[in-house]
């Protein structure tokens, strides 16, 4: 508490800038939601939070990302950037303590590749 009264901090907020912490590492091809941000999805609303889940208190909080990683990308390493990212960015820009972040890889993403017809070509 300051002199001038409270300030309190939105989920939302830090929900807002782990999301793109997170998304920002190179190697994660998206943030993976649950039940909740299946059903959002269905009835066409966008959540650009899906995927992370926080515990926001008066001057500290935790955090839950849930990944779906790139193939052909270590897991551990994009799984320790994003920690890193996420705790630099949330206690940068929101001054809060975060004491954890915890990193659930749901899935690996390979890339498609189309084939045309030269691919086949001699």
């Amino acid at each position: 508490m300051s002199e001038l009264g409270n300030i309190r901090i939105a989920d939302d907020v830090v929900k807002t800038i782990a999301a793109k912490a997170a998304a920002d590492v190179e190697g994660v091809y998206k943030l993976a939601g649950g039940v909740v941000d299946e059903v959002s999805k269905i009835l066409g609303k966008k959540r650009p939070t899906n995927g992370i889940k926080v515990e926001v208190g008066e001057v500290e909080c935790s955090i839950e990302v849930y990944l779906v990683i790139k193939y052909g990308y270590r897991i551990p390493e994009v799984a320790e950037e994003v920690q890193k990212a996420v705790l630099e960015e949330v206690s940068k820009l929101s001054g809060l303590k975060v004491v954890e972040v915890n990193v659930y890889v749901q899935n690996v993403r390979i890339e498609e590749t189309v084939e045309t017809s030269e691919d086949f070509e001699d």
